[in-house]
């Protein structure tokens, strides 16, 4: 299938798509004009790839752990080593410490408004 395809079967723009092979998560056959053609397996690594990225983890962490991805009947799932632990830990870690940052930012904002009162 063609990047057109694969973007609409994935909801993920060609844009997005040629990113991906740019950071060597995809790795597309090319034809003799330069065409990208993807296979089926390729809609499921698209697919992890976005559940990985809105679970806050960078190209360079996905590329790393790709591999520990899983999908299953209820969804994708990563089977879960050593390093990737710690890598989740740090993305919580980092999530808990930017929430902290906004509720103090929100609470200035009051005081700064007037708002609170």
């Amino acid at each position: 299938m063609l990047i057109g395809d694969l973007a609409a079967r994935t909801g993920v723009s060609p844009r997005s798509l040629r990113h991906c092979e740019a950071q060597h998560l995809l790795d597309p056959m090319r034809d003799s004009s330069g065409y990208r053609h993807y296979q089926e397996a390729d809609v499921t690594r698209v697919l992890q790839i976005i559940a990985m990225m809105d679970g806050g983890m960078n190209t360079d962490t996905i590329w790393r752990f790709l591999d520990c991805a899983r999908t299953l009947d209820e969804g994708i799932v990563l089977e879960m080593c050593p390093d990737l632990r710690a890598e989740v830990e740090a993305i919580g870690e980092r999530l808990v410490a930017d929430q902290q940052k906004l509720t103090a930012t929100r609470q200035h904002l009051t005081t700064l408004t007037g708002t609170g009162r």
